[in-house]
């Protein structure tokens, strides 16, 4: 008997929760693959994450092998998403917040489905769990997030795609630096964990890391760029986290027109600082967004198709409330309640501090 045909046929949703990033197409062409040409089922693509739940009627898009034949290289996700809106919490239009996790049950059981894949970092993923245990859904998680902090997995889908970009950005930065004897800062992405910094920095050539778990001055800073000048070096390149505070310990953010405030702006307070300590030309350049978009790396491709075809697997074997994992090269599953609590900062004492340190990195002190 062929695998297809054991068990009886399942319906199955899947949505993308929570900020953007590359691959998040690529897990959804390998559920519809596997469900459908392995497991011969229907598969159900929710559209705007929760809100699409919350509609009435539900709104989703029937998913199928030859609509998401293409979606490997494609950036974004194709069923859009929400990182606004937590639906115990959810913001109404008079002012007011209203509970409306029950909508969203009864969206899931409106359409009839048996499981739910949900994809999204450990914000989406500790609401979708509430929202399973409250409503009995079936729930798989995926891992996503550029920053890759989720503790319980070696890679999150997206993260290998903004290191790249974030280190072709101080590859091109080198030539402009040298050229005109300056100091270039790369703000780049990290809300709380300082990952991409650090391992685009590394492979960038940076002389300068800044990670929101170990302080720094900037007086060392300076220091650095003078040693290089002494050395004959004209130039000076520094990554900085976004989640980086200033010297005094202080939160850098940056207020909107709604009001609302965000990580945002340490590239040009350090920028200041270094101009006002050694009068150096500085300039500073602010990836932003452009982390979350483009074409997935290989490797984030890789395990977006791994993550998949896992969490399909999981719920050929009835095991639910669980989250797929990268370990030791290989996919296992960890309850997510063991995912949403382990959170992974850049450890001080780890392979890529002492590395950078080994290639006389200033990382701070």
């Amino acid at each position: 008997m062929s695998i297809k045909n054991m068990g009886e046929p399942k319906r199955i949703g899947i949505l993308t929760s929570g900020g953007d990033c590359s691959g998040l197409n690529a897990v959804i062409r390998a559920v519809v693959n596997c469900a459908v040409d392995t497991y011969g089922w229907e598969v159900l693509g929710i559209r705007q994450a929760t809100l699409g739940l919350m509609a009435r009627p539900p709104q989703f898009t029937k998913l199928e092998v030859d609509q998401v034949d293409s979606l490997l290289t494609a950036g974004g996700t194709m069923l859009g998403t929400t990182n606004k809106g937590d639906p115990f919490a959810f913001p109404m239009a008079d002012g007011s917040v209203s509970d409306r996790s029950e909508e969203i049950i009864a969206g899931y059981h409106e359409l009839g489905l048996d499981a739910l894949i949900g994809i999204g970092g450990d914000g989406s993923l500790a609401i979708l769990r509430r929202l399973a245990q409250q409503g009995g859904i079936n729930l798989v998680g995926i891992p996503k997030t550029i920053d890759n902090d989720i503790g319980v997995t070696e890679h999150a889908i997206g993260f290998d795609t903004a290191v790249n970009i974030a280190t072709e950005a101080l590859d091109r930065l080198h030539f402009t630096a040298a050229s005109h004897s300056r100091v270039m800062i790369l703000e780049v992405m990290g809300r709380d964990a300082g990952h991409i910094a650090i391992a685009a920095g590394i492979a960038g050539g940076a002389n300068v890391i800044l990670i929101p778990e170990i302080p720094y001055t900037v007086e060392h800073i300076c220091h650095k760029i003078k040693e290089r000048q002494e050395k004959g070096k004209n130039y000076c390149l520094i990554i900085v986290s976004e989640a980086v505070r200033t010297h005094d310990g202080e939160n850098v953010t940056i207020t909107n027109r709604l009001g609302q405030s965000r990580y945002g702006g340490i590239g040009e307070y350090l920028a200041d600082k270094i101009i006002e300590h050694i009068g150096v030309e500085t300039r500073v350049t602010v990836l932003g967004h452009i982390q979350r978009g483009g074409t997935a790396s290989p490797l984030d491709r890789l395990v977006a198709t791994a993550f998949g075809v896992a969490a399909v697997n999981l719920i050929a074997e009835d095991k639910y409330d669980r989250m797929v994992t990268w370990q030791n090269r290989q996919v296992l599953s960890v309850p997510i309640t063991e995912a949403i609590a382990q959170y992974s900062a850049v450890d001080p004492n780890g392979t890529l501090v002492k590395t950078a340190r080994g290639m006389g990195i200033y990382l701070g002190d």
